[in-house]
């Protein structure tokens, strides 16, 4: 017996169309989000009885167009099941017309967001500055992954919140993978490979975004700090739209709210498994006192309107990455601090980069360990799949002994040992005594501990480890794991 379904859609009312319609991100051969209901929405005329059925359950779903014309509807969908994977069709009706949707797999949908680092492509592309991912022309010759289905939406900038995107559900395939972001694609294939499930990857990013884009302009006006420091100062941008469309791309990218308009608004209807998150260049010389509040804001606004508790919310800590020649630099050493904070939320984790750097390249290419270290982290939190390892190792204290010191980490990261990536010593270690100047150590790593000193430092009393803007690391555990950066002491310089 079917049921009824009323619900409040989240289409810009002064966007209502009375042609018979479906949001543009679903489509044929989309993922569906196994085991919660897939929500449908979209237009008709006003009053219209809006059918839908999918080939997976005897239910006929009904829902009814408002007075704007907007409708939304929901169906239950089942749980995956590994190595399924059966095509599906789904049938929207709206009287004589209809919409069929097929090639549907149900599975799991992860929501990929970023700026550039999560929109660098597969392939490359020279005009942006992307090199390609490291040996993109084997990996697009490899990615026949048909069970993987990607989307990928147009960047776009709105004052207000308009109702769709622009992009194409596609089959991952060597003619498709191409384009796609290079950290979302490896970050699905890794899940594909050890959950054996569809995997539907949406992606929403763009060169340069910031995290104010991402976020509703209401979530920045009700936060006095966060109006100050990212809403205020753009507060004439809004009155009109033709102001923003006659910006150059990134000088409206890093605008308050306009992305999050434009590319997030329009999926809040869509069922998922979690986010990957890759973004934190354009935010760099923020001060913790607001970029912390800003991305919690963020996080918690998203979690409310999608609806779906606190899903998974697993982001990157930003790569090594030095400009000018002052390598002592440690601006960008304070932000990854910084986002070590975010990982207090609720439901989060932090995919660490400090070996795959270039240093002198903002994008660097090794974009395949990025987006294994997202998954390592989602198999681990999300999937229970506890044994695989997805931390590396993480300082707990340290002891000083004449003028020799000792670190020690916490356990989960260093379960299968230390070691180095190239085989030499561990390096980027530096100590300081009371005159507060921190020379570079020799380190040495011994059983679970690594014992360092300086020649120059009689009394050790300070320690940090790989911060500056851009030291690219080599220590890590035996699972490829890079060591995350700190420091252990609150000097201002």
């Amino acid at each position: 017996m079917g049921f009824v379904f009323i619900l409040s859609g989240y289409i810009d009312e002064t966007c209502a169309q009375t042609v018979f319609k479906l949001a543009n991100v679903l489509q044929s051969n989309m993922v569906v989000q196994q085991g919660k209901p897939l929500r449908l929405w979209g237009t008709a005329q006003p009053g219209d009885a809006i059918k839908i059925n999918a080939d997976w359950t005897d239910n006929l779903i009904t829902a009814h167009a408002d007075e704007n014309g907007n409708w939304i509807g929901q169906i239950k969908v089942p749980k995956a099941k590994p190595g399924d994977f059966k095509p599906h069709t789904l049938v929207i009706i709206d009287g004589n017309d209809n919409i069929k949707l097929s090639n549907l797999l149900i599975g799991d949908v992860w929501f990929c967001v970023g700026q550039s680092n999560m929109d660098m492509p597969v392939t490359a592309v020279p005009i942006l500055t992307y090199r390609g991912v490291l040996n993109y022309k084997d990996e697009i010759a490899a990615a026949n992954f048909p069970a993987i289905r990607i989307y990928k939406a147009n960047a776009d900038f709105k004052i207000n919140p308009v109702p769709d995107t622009k992009g194409e559900w596609k089959v991952c395939s060597p003619q498709t993978i191409g384009d796609f972001s290079g950290v979302a694609y490896f970050f699905g294939r890794q899940l594909f490979l050890k959950l054996n499930i569809p995997i539907g990857l949406v992606e929403a990013a763009a060169a340069g975004a910031s995290t104010q884009a991402f976020t509703k302009k209401e979530v920045l006006e009700s936060d006095t700090l966060l109006k100050k420091a990212y809403l205020d100062p753009f507060a004439d941008m809004f009155r009109s739209q033709a102001s923003v469309d006659s910006m150059g791309f990134f000088t409206k990218v890093t605008k308050p709210s306009l992305l999050y308009n434009a590319d997030i608004y329009p999926m809040l209807n869509l069922s998922i498994k979690g986010v990957a998150y890759y973004q934190g260049e354009s935010n760099v010389a923020d001060k913790r006192q607001t970029y912390i509040p800003l991305f919690t804001a963020m996080v918690a606004d998203w979690r409310k309107d999608l609806k779906q508790g606190d899903f998974p919310f697993y982001y990157v800590q930003i790569a090594p990455f030095l400009e000018g020649d002052d390598s002592t630099k440690y601006g960008t050493a304070v932000f990854r601090e910084t986002q070590q904070e975010l990982l207090k939320i609720k439901n989060t984790g932090m995919a660490v980069t400090m070996d795959v750097g270039e240093t002198r390249f903002v994008h660097p290419r090794d974009k395949r360990s990025v987006g294994e270290r997202l998954a390592f982290t989602a198999l681990n939190k999300t999937y229970g799949l506890k044994d695989i390892n997805y931390q590396g190792p993480q300082i707990s204290t340290f002891r000083v002994d004449g003028n020799v010191v000792t670190l020690f980490f916490k356990p989960d990261g260093i379960k299968p040992g230390l070691t180095t990536k190239d085989g030499k010593a561990p390096q980027h270690f530096y100590v300081a005594g009371d005159d507060h100047i921190f020379y570079p150590a020799d380190a040495k790593i011994v059983g679970d501990n690594v014992v360092l000193g300086s020649e120059h430092v009689d009394k050790p009393i300070a320690v940090r480890y790989a911060f500056t803007d851009g030291p690219v690391t080599n220590f890590e555990n035996k699972d490829g794991l890079p060591a995350l950066p700190f420091r252990m002491d609150d000097w201002k310089k």
